[in-house]
């Protein structure tokens, strides 16, 4: 967490009130922080430059800057942006990493209890985000898309798609949402899925970001988005964390396993590790 819905939530409310605003000056509490270039640097770079742009490339935030700079940040799992008042006493809270003055009299307050969380000034943002696969949600990113980037991959589907090298922003979350709706088990190959796996993958990543991004993300533990209503999305999930609960489809007992590392639900039967026909979506 965040995976692609909530950081296009971030985006989407901070937007409006970041766009032609000026940043005076930053204030970096912990130095780590500043993944580039560094925390004298990223100071020294941003006063004065104008927010002209408030985007995210995968489950990166990026802010593009009048003089052709960009102040990418990663909330990675605990992270958070909001926009406080100059005075506010949130800016002394004990896990305030960064904040930003503006020339409106408001600040950009990133706190982020874990440290997790990274902050980038650059003006070649290849350097930060060349590496990301295609975005699952623009209109180029076809079935074809996929399948190229999935040929003689011999790791397991859910491995692959949280590979941000891959496909960029799908995280723990919507993977496994994504391989349910598409009926695949998670520990296929991904050089073993056939043209229709595939297609019905495609689908099933739109359909979920789609879904997620509409309830403004999935508000699990530490995500809260920045204004207006906490994720929803939390409500609609078929299988990630429901574990013993029935399959929405066929009632069979979700399970849970580890890939690299991370939990993984699914249903054993529906998600049946050859392969089963497509049917309705629950």
């Amino acid at each position: 967490m965040p995976e692609l819905p909530e950081v296009e939530t971030f985006a989407a409310d901070l937007r409006p009130h970041l766009v032609g605003r000026r940043i005076l000056t930053a204030h970096i509490l912990w130095s780590r922080t500043v993944a580039e270039p560094d925390s004298l640097g990223l100071i020294a770079g941003l006063a004065g430059q104008k927010i002209v742009s408030v985007g995210r490339r995968g489950k990166f935030l990026i802010f593009g800057l009048d003089l052709g700079d960009s102040l990418v940040i990663h909330l990675r799992m605990t992270g958070r942006l909001q926009l406080v008042a100059g005075e506010s006493p949130e800016l002394a809270g004990p896990h305030v990493r960064a904040w930003f003055e503006l020339d409106d009299g408001w600040v950009l307050n990133f706190t982020d209890p874990r440290k997790f969380g990274r902050i980038w000034l650059t003006n070649d943002l290849s350097r930060v985000v060349g590496k990301l696969g295609p975005e699952p949600l623009a209109w180029d990113f076809s079935p074809e898309t996929l399948a190229e980037r999935l040929d003689q991959r011999r790791g397991v589907i859910k491995a692959l798609l949280l590979n941000q090298e891959i496909v960029a922003g799908i995280g723990n979350i919507y993977a496994d949402e994504a391989l349910f709706l598409a009926w695949i088990h998670p520990l296929r190959p991904g050089a073993s899925l056939t043209s229709g796996e595939i297609g019905r993958l495609h689908a099933a990543i739109r359909q979920v970001l789609g879904e997620a991004i509409g309830e403004r993300g999935t508000t699990l533990r530490d995500y809260r988005p920045p204004y207006g209503q906490q994720g929803a999305y939390q409500n609609r999930l078929r299988v990630y964390q429901q574990t013993d609960h029935p399959c929405p489809r066929c009632g069979t007992p979700i399970r849970r396993i580890r890939v690299t590392q991370r939990s993984t639900h699914y249903c054993p039967q529906c998600q049946a590790a050859g392969g089963v026909a497509a049917g309705s979506n629950p």
